[in-house]
């Protein structure tokens, strides 16, 4: 008797959630309501059975949310219920400060993958790569572990270590990083110069509120030294903010053009942003690097330079994370973040799960020097005797040596060929 009172309760819940679903547009026609319903009758049972017979007593909210954590990881890696516990810490995380290990996580194959390191963060520094999947946290599998229940683990108090192993399949082998959690702090841009013949280089390093102003402070500076033409450097860029990347990508498109869209099921899901800015640098020939680890916001701004034949994009195929999640709150604190709709580019290309192709495919290495004798082998530098200056030097002279270092854009395959790119379009110019 209990279990038919709480399975017919469990259906008048169902015809509520049904009738909310109907009221909000989305109308389901005689034959999808009729599975709905038996579906729902299903699941009523079920939690009555585990109600009654179950060996010990189970609270109904924990059952249900049980249930809403399991249906959407079933949709896609990126839609999941969040209970109240698990939203307040997404809120707090927006703050942009905490400790972890500074790399960008999803799921992908049903494994937990680095879609990216970010720059100068622990991770970066140990050397785990865009792509590397994480196969033990602490010497626990990640095999059942949820994208949230993985940010848990791996976030945590400033200075403790976490031991990671991850499987870098370019490689076919196990690595085992013992990283240190540090405060992250991300930089939006950086290595803003002149690298030769007038090519301005800028990284952009991820897509936050103040990188449409930085980005417009860093190629007004550039401009005073002479810059005739431009590498954007996307790699390793793991996205961010929306409307970020589209301010980025409207400073070299025509106003008025479409930068990206988004298509769902439901109208009010579709939108078109659109380039406004009143003075586009729409004649610098331009190069954009990408690679594994560029996602989201990147592939948006390489998409559109690309489409618009604006840009020449070279590097390596991007991540292919180009799906809109929105945060939906519940009225007991819990929310969903739930996958609603799809980026495309301006030429109706699919992001998700394709990526960018470059036009120029480039792999990722670096450019050695060989010495033909003896004398000019005494001035080639080696990698350990410039770690070896720095130990050597005062604190304030370690950055500047170590930067130097880091941005040697000679040693940088990529970079070089994207060089070569840019000289020749102002030869070809000259010539025509």
């Amino acid at each position: 008797m209990r279990r038919k009172i709480f399975a017919a309760s469990l259906c008048i819940v169902g015809l509520f959630i049904f009738a909310k679903i109907t009221l909000s547009g989305a109308v389901l026609d005689k034959k999808k309501e009729s599975e709905l319903f038996k579906q729902v009758e299903l699941f009523s049972d079920t939690i009555a059975i585990i109600q009654t017979d179950y060996v010990d007593e189970v609270k109904p909210r924990d059952l249900i949310y049980g249930a809403l954590k399991g249906m959407l990881s079933t949709l896609d890696p990126h839609s999941q219920f969040m209970d109240p516990d698990t939203y307040n810490e997404l809120k707090v995380d927006t703050e942009g400060k905490f400790g972890g290990l500074g790399i960008e996580i999803t799921i992908k194959d049903g494994l937990i993958t680095i879609v990216t390191p970010i720059e100068d963060t622990p991770a970066w520094k140990a050397g785990v790569k865009a792509g590397d999947r994480i196969v033990k946290i602490n010497d626990e599998l990640t095999r059942d572990l949820t994208l949230t229940d993985a940010v848990k683990k791996l976030r945590g108090k400033v200075g403790e270590a976490v031991n990671i192993t991850v499987l870098r399949e370019s490689e076919k082998k196990l690595l085992e990083f013992k990283i240190v959690r540090g405060v992250i702090k991300i930089q939006d841009l950086k290595y803003t110069r002149i690298l030769e013949d007038g090519i301005g280089y800028v990284r952009l390093v991820e897509f936050r509120e103040s990188t449409s102003n930085e980005l417009d402070k860093a190629l007004d500076s550039l401009k005073k030294q002479g810059m005739n033409a431009f590498i954007l450097d996307l790699r390793n860029n793991p996205g961010g903010l929306l409307d970020a990347a589209v301010l980025v990508a409207e400073k070299f498109i025509e106003k008025g053009k479409v930068v990206v869209s988004t298509k769902g099921r439901i109208a009010s899901q579709n939108m078109e942003l659109t380039a406004r800015s009143s003075d586009p640098m729409i004649d610098l020939p331009m190069v954009v690097l990408i690679n594994e680890g560029s996602a989201s916001g990147s592939e948006i701004v390489a998409g559109a330079l690309q489409d618009y034949k604006r840009a020449i994009i070279l590097g390596v195929k991007s991540f292919g994370k180009g799906s809109v999640q929105t945060i939906i709150p519940l009225n007991d604190g819990s929310a969903l973040r739930l996958t609603t709709s799809k980026y495309f580019t301006p030429l109706n290309k699919v992001i998700h799960g394709v990526g960018v192709i470059p036009d120029i495919v480039v792999e990722e290495g670096k450019v050695e020097l060989f010495a033909k004798d003896k004398d000019l082998e005494k001035d080639v530098i080696k990698p350990q005797e410039i770690f070896e200056q720095i130990e050597k030097k005062e604190d304030k002279d370690k950055d500047k040596i170590k930067n130097e270092k880091v941005f040697d854009y000679k040693s940088d395959n990529q970079l070089i060929r994207a060089v070569d790119v840019l000289k020749a379009i102002k030869i070809y110019k000259n010539i025509k």
